[in-house]
This record gives structure tokens, C-alpha cells and sequence, in this order.
């Protein structure tokens, strides 16, 4: 752990197609281009040497620093003090728009603000995960990293003609670009770095540069004016919601579930997945916090591009169904996982893996968070067209075929299929909301099948899913296990909150999963995964417990909970996926699903506070 920045010493930076991580000692240590799923130019998150990175530091070792954002932006500042002088990194990547592009810039404005300051410089680049060597060409105007596949990344200096020359240059046999950069009080230079431009490097005057600031503060301060909430969290939901946007292909309207790839859910384990893909289950939940929020387009978008999976694969054969459980960000489906034997994995935890092997999993739950995501979207004012309906109806007769069988449920287990709970609950639920489409709009259906199909799985999960013994639902059919999953048994509606069976279950739940407010997942030992090693605490899980908490009313529990969760947020308010026993954060970062959780339960408590 000595040679990587613990996970959550980072802060998220991106343009709205791909992101980078800045950790809070100046480094660009994960930048994948042009988009959130492309191989990575800076990677050093994964492998401090052979990765590639962008540093800018003070030379003198003894420093403090600090990070923040600007308020309600994604412009992230990155201050060092030391009895010399104070200084300071602005990062940003101005925002793209939603025509795809190769085109993408990274923005690095360096200042003194007290004293005097020196910065070391260092811009290493390893394309394609280092697989594919570079040269370096430095012209009197900056520097062309240009990679043997023909991808370039060049340097811009920030700086007027009649600066004076403040930087020495140095080059090694990596073909690395070194740089010492010596500033007073009042003085600043900078850096973009771009991907997919076209011409040679240029210096760019200050004048272009605060334009290029402005405009990107100008954005992110616009659109986060459209949130609707008022409630007792606003700091911390609002900034959950620019995470989430900034984990958003603009593009298409799709949601990564992370912007990063293999780290860790336990260090020198090997539960290290890519997740820089969208999940049918997490973007789902994304119309609730959206909407929620007032971010209207943004749930639009992810409706549609929701709309085209579900009509794309109609009709289709196969065990697993019409629907895939994740899609790149442009909607296809090509996922092949596959390991990067070269690199050495974030603090040694091998393997690390691109692509996710998962995609081609059977998960029955997603048919049901697709259907309730469109069927709340309908409640706020999204129309469902009739070749829209038409395909959710063929995919309902799939299901109504399909559910009752084993299948890996939405752990993304590799141990084998279960009868799982969980994917019961959720066919029960998209059966329902798609009775309830078509009684509000009168359209054509299969309303007796889906009636009589939505009444056994309820029949079943009663009679199955519940275990005397435990007086509890359980993970699955015959076990014992319990599952954190089960939290949304009431939020769907599958059960009401006062039921005595539901709040035999939470407490069931509270002696077994959850530690000082944190909540497992599950516990693997007692339902082997196919996987070795254990995990830590699923922050989405803890967000769930206090969703499932006010809607019990248990509303001083729940508030304790969230309140002791906002600790394990990193400086800047983001989540990773878990948090491990001494409080350090692990896993993909930051996790969208974590983010929605969060605005959820939020929205959810604020309400039973205010009731109360």
C-alpha cells in the first residue's frame, strides 16, 4: 500500500464521454480515451510502473494538501502548503456535448498563491494499457506523445509569448517529459493535454484558458440549478448528483456503474471487476434519483437508450433472454472479459481485468427494474410509444416463460444458480407494473398470463423465499442465508412496511449483516460465491438499510445510519463500492450505485423526517 494512494485519495474529473482520477497528490493516475470503456493513456491506479501518469507536485517533500471542488462544479482544486509558499492545481476536462468525439482535453492550471513554489512536472503516457510504445517530439510550442498505432496525446503550455521562460525541460529513455516549473505569489502556468486533436502543439493564451474555465464552471453551475431538492442534505446529494453525471455518456444517456476497472473489493484478492459499463439493473435506479432530483433529460435519455435495448433483441432464443444484464455505453454487448497479465493490479491484488465476463449471466431481477423504471418514468409524463409497449409485451412473454428457473442472481455470483429471492421479487414486480401500464392506458395485453404469472411468483416467494426459522426471506430457496438485497422488498412494494414478517426480516438482518450501521451483501462463507477471499461492506447496502429503515418507520435509526455513513465519505463526498473493516474504502470508485443510494434513501428520510 505504500507505493498506491489509498482509493479514496482521489477526486473525478470528465467531460461527459470519458473521466479521470486526480488523487490529492497532483497525480492523473486513471485516464482511459476517447471513452469511459477505452483503453487507458494514464494507468498507474493499476500499476505504478508500468500504467503512466500526469504528476504535478511541489518539489519539497514536506507538504501539506487539501482538496475540493469548486463549489458546485466539477472543477477539482488541489492546494499543497508548505512554510515556503502554497499552490495550487485546478483540474477540469471541458465538457464535450453529445456528438461522439475523439477529441478530449485535460486541463491542469498551476498557481502560487503565497510565497514561492517549485513544481515537478511529469507527464508519462503508456497507451493501451502499456501495451503500445511511444516517441516523444518537443517542438519550441509543447510536446506529441505519438504511439505506434498512430494515437497521439500532445501537450499545450498555458502561457502568454512574453512570459518569461520558467520551465527547464527533461526527457529520459522512456520517452517521459519531465519539467521543473518554478512559481511566485500572483504567477501561473498550465497544461492541456489532449486526446484525438488535430495540428501540431500550440501555446494557448491565458485569454483561451479562462474561457475555456468560465464556460465549464458556467455548465456545471447551470445544470445543477435544475435540482429540485431542498431537503436536509442538499450539499452532499447535490454533489452525489454531478458524480453521477459525470459518469454519464452523453452521448447515448448511459450510466457507467464506475468510471474504473479492477480495483479491488479486498487488497491481494481477486473479486476485481471492470465496471466501466452499463448495468440495466443500476441505470434503472438512476430514473428514480433523476427524477427525483428534477433532472429531467437525464432520465429521458436513459429511457431511451433503455427503450432500444429493450427492442433490440425481440424474439431473441436462449436461456438468458432478450435483455443482456450490461451493454458498453453505446449499447453493444461485446464484453469478453479478458486479464492484463503485465500489470500488477492496485497494491499487487491480481488479476486485473478488462471487459466482464458476467455480461452473459442469467439475472431475472432486471426485467423487473426495467419495467418499474419505465413505469415511474410514465407516472412523471414520459409517453411509451406502441412500438415501445409492443416489445416490452414480447419480453413480458419471455419472462412469463422463464421465471421460474435458477439463475446467478444480482451479485454477479459465480458459484453456480440459484433459486435467488431477490430475482423472484423483481419478476413479481415487472409483471405488476406492466398490469398497471396497460390499465392506465388501455392498451392490448396479455393481462390474464401476467396476472396469473405475477400471483404464483408471490405465491411462491411467500411460500419458498420465507424461513420460519429464521423468521426471515432468505437469499434463496432452501438456505438459511440472509440477503441485503431483499432491503427493497417494501420500496417495490412487495410487501408493506408495517407487515410483521417484513420487520422480522430487517431485524434478522441487523444481527447478521449489518456491523456499526454498515451492511454486508451476504455472507459468502455461509453461501459460497465460486469466488476466494471475502469483501467489505456494500455502501449501496448501507443506503439501502436506511431507505428500508424510514419506510418502517424506524426514522431516528435510519437518520443515525446516514448520518454515520456520511463519515465514510472521502474528502470530496464520494463513495467507492465498499469499505473495508478499518474504514478504507475499496472497490471500483466512485460507484454509481452507491451515489443513487444515497440520493434515494436521502429523498426518502428527509420525507419521514418531515412527516414525523
Amino acid at each position: 500500500m505504500d507505493d498506491y494512494p489509498l482509493i479514496e485519495n482521489h477526486g473525478l474529473i470528465g467531460d461527459l464521454q470519458t473521466a479521470a482520477l486526480v488523487t490529492t497528490e497532483g497525480v492523473v493516475d486513471w485516464f482511459c480515451s476517447p471513452r469511459f470503456d477505452s483503453p487507458s493513456v494514464f494507468g498507474a491506479l493499476l500499476d505504478k510502473d508500468k500504467g503512466g501518469h500526469c504528476t504535478v507536485r511541489p518539489a519539497h517533500r514536506t507538504h501539506a494538501t487539501k482538496q475540493l471542488y469548486l463549489p458546485d462544479t466539477a472543477i477539482l482544486v488541489t492546494r499543497f502548503m508548505t512554510e515556503a509558499g502554497a499552490g495550487e492545481v485546478l483540474d477540469f476536462m471541458p465538457v464535450t456535448g453529445t456528438a461522439t468525439t475523439a477529441r478530449h482535453r485535460l486541463v491542469r492550471l498551476v498557481r502560487c498563491v503565497r510565497g514561492t513554489m517549485t513544481f515537478q512536472v511529469e507527464i508519462a503516457p503508456r497507451f493501451d494499457y502499456g501495451r503500445t510504445p511511444h516517441q516523444l517530439h518537443i517542438t519550441p510550442h509543447g510536446a506529441v506523445f505519438a504511439a505506434a498505432d498512430g494515437t497521439q496525446l500532445t501537450v499545450h503550455p498555458v502561457r502568454e509569448p512574453e512570459d518569461e521562460q520558467l520551465v527547464d525541460v527533461l526527457t529520459d529513455r522512456d520517452a517521459d517529459l519531465h519539467l521543473s516549473l518554478t512559481l511566485k505569489a500572483g504567477q501561473q502556468r498550465g497544461l492541456i493535454l489532449e486526446m484525438g486533436g488535430e495540428g501540431p502543439p500550440r501555446e494557448v493564451r491565458r485569454e483561451e484558458h479562462e474561457r475555456l474555465f468560465d464556460e465549464t464552471a458556467v455548465f456545471w453551475r447551470s445544470w445543477l440549478a435544475q435540482s429540485r431538492y431542498t431537503g436536509r442534505w442538499r450539499e452532499v446529494v447535490e454533489r452525489s448528483a454531478i458524480t453521477l453525471k459525470l459518469m454519464t455518456f452523453a452521448p447515448s444517456g448511459a450510466l457507467v456503474a464506475a468510471p474504473t476497472a479492477a480495483l479491488p473489493e479486498q487488497l491481494g484478492g481477486e473479486r476485481n471487476w471492470d465496471y466501466r459499463f452499463t448495468w440495466i439493473r443500476d441505470a434503472s435506479f438512476s430514473v428514480y434519483a433523476l427524477l427525483g432530483l428534477g433532472f429531467t433529460e437525464e432520465a429521458r435519455a436513459f429511457i431511451l437508450w433503455l427503450s432500444d435495448r429493450v427492442k433490440e433483441r425481440v424474439g431473441s432464443e436462449g436461456s438468458t433472454g432478450p435483455l443482456n444484464i450490461m451493454y458498453k455505453v453505446d449499447g453493444s454487448s461485446d464484453l469478453d472479459e479478458t486479464i492484463l497479465d503485465h500489470w500488477e493490479g492496485y497494491a499487487r491484488s491480481a488479476p486485473v481485468r478488462i471487459g466482464n465476463g458476467a455480461a452473459t449471466q442469467l439475472q431475472l431481477d432486471i426485467y423487473g427494474e426495467a419495467l418499474d423504471s419505465i413505469y415511474f418514468a410514465h407516472r412523471h409524463g414520459f409517453q411509451v410509444g406502441h412500438t415501445g409497449w409492443t416489445s416490452m409485451r414480447a419480453n413480458l412473454e419471455w419472462l412469463a416463460d422463464h421465471w421460474d428457473q435458477a439463475e446467478e442472481g444480482i451479485w454477479e455470483t459465480r458459484g453456480g444458480r440459484q433459486d435467488f429471492t431477490y430475482g423472484r421479487v423483481m419478476s413479481w414486480v415487472a409483471f405488476d407494473r406492466a398490469l398497471r401500464l396497460a390499465e392506465s392506458k388501455g392498451w392490448p395485453s396479455a393481462s390474464a398470463r401476467w396476472h396469473s404469472e405475477r400471483d404464483a411468483v408471490y405465491e411462491q416467494v411467500m411460500a419458498k423465499g420465507w424461513n420460519e426459522e429464521r423468521q426471515a426471506f432468505v437469499q434463496h430457496y432452501g438456505s438459511e442465508v440472509l440477503d441485503s438485497s431483499l432491503l427493497r422488498m417494501a420500496t417495490v412494494g412487495f410487501l408493506t412496511p408495517g407487515d410483521p414478517m417484513w420487520g422480522s426480516t430487517l431485524d434478522a438482518m441487523e444481527q447478521e449483516l449489518v456491523s456499526d450501521s454498515l451492511v454486508y451483501r451476504y455472507n459468502p462463507d455461509a453461501s459460497p460465491d465460486g469466488l476466494r477471499g471475502s469483501e467489505g461492506t456494500f455502501s449501496l447496502c448501507t443506503f439501502m438499510y436506511v431507505d428500508a429503515l424510514a419506510r418502517a418507520g424506524r426514522t431516528d435509526k435510519a437518520r443515525l445510519v446516514f448520518e454515520k455513513m456520511m463519515g465514510y465519505a472521502n474528502h470530496l463526498g464520494l463513495y467507492s463500492e465498499e469499505i473495508d473493516p478499518t474504514g478504507r474504502q475499496l472497490g471500483n470508485f466512485p460507484q454509481a450505485f452507491t451515489h443513487l443510494a444515497l440520493i434515494d434513501s436521502a429523498i426518502t428520510l428527509n420525507e419521514a423526517l418531515d412527516r414525523r
